[in-house]
């Protein structure tokens, strides 16, 4: 394979829009997504997989010009005005379209869905002169790991472009753990799969059979199901993977609202 120029990136991207409206339990993460983007070479473009969007096939946002959607309840008013008014990369998402059509991986373009929170906030957190054309590319609403990781290998020629590509998810989702108590078992749970989430990734001892086993058998990782009572969050991990095919270069740690929250970069 040629030389990788594409950067790829886990990122836990927090509660809604929390991080843009100077909520102090994000500080931690703004200022390392901050540092990161300027820490990477600036991509001609990105590709988001978030975790807020879920169909039957593969959907890719085609428009030139993407809107936002709002995708979150109960916010202040001002979060429904936040913009972020970046361009889309029709050629890019064709490309995508037919890097994935002859792996028999069924795909649609969405011209009319806007850019959901899982790719606005990170990006605008990251980016925030909002100057990289950027699309957004669907999860399988199965959520099944090994069809994330096909997702992820299918897309590997992407590499050798100067891309940013983005699985937008959260390291720790657990809603209810978020806002109850924050007790010494909850910590645990917490920590004891970050810190298997950290090993997988990142081990240099692991052979790639082993890390991909890993993931694809994550549901039986100490504290997996607390952190992750759905897994909509951490699966564009696995499409990350998929692509990279080896461990992690580095890895971000900071706090989410009391929280451990991890992310992992490629490249």
């Amino acid at each position: 394979m040629t030389e990788q120029k594409a950067k790829i990136a886990f990122l836990s991207h927090g509660g809604g829009p929390l991080p843009l409206l100077g909520d102090p339990a994000h500080q931690e993460m703004v200022t390392n997504l901050q540092s990161l983007a300027e820490e990477l070479p600036k991509p001609e473009a990105i590709v988001v997989f978030s975790a807020h969007w879920e169909e039957s096939e593969v959907s890719i946002v085609s428009s030139a010009k993407p809107s936002l959607y709002y995708d979150y309840y109960g916010f202040p008013e001002e979060s429904y005005h936040i913009q972020y008014p970046v361009a889309g990369n029709p050629q890019l998402a064709s490309k995508i379209q037919s890097l994935l059509a002859p792996k028999k991986i069924a795909c649609h373009m969405e011209d009319n869905r806007g850019l959901d929170h899982g790719v606005f906030v990170p990006l605008k957190i990251m980016y925030p002169e909002a100057d990289i054309p950027t699309i957004q590319v669907s999860l399988l609403n199965g959520l099944d790991p090994e069809e994330h990781l096909k997702l992820g290998r299918a897309l590997r020629s992407l590499l050798s472009e100067n891309i940013l590509i983005i699985g937008s998810g959260f390291s720790f989702h657990n809603l209810k753990a978020f806002f109850g108590a924050s007790d010494q078992q909850s910590r645990l749970l917490n920590e004891s799969f970050d810190q298997w989430l950290t090993e997988t990734c990142m081990s240099a001892s692991l052979h790639e059979f082993e890390r991909a086993e890993r993931l694809l058998e994550w549901k039986n990782a100490p504290g997996a199901m607390y952190c992750h009572p759905r897994e909509e969050h951490l699966i564009p991990l696995h499409i990350c993977y998929g692509l990279a095919q080896r461990a992690a270069d580095k890895r971000l740690s900071f706090e989410v609202m009391g929280k451990k929250a991890s992310c992992f970069v490629w490249g």
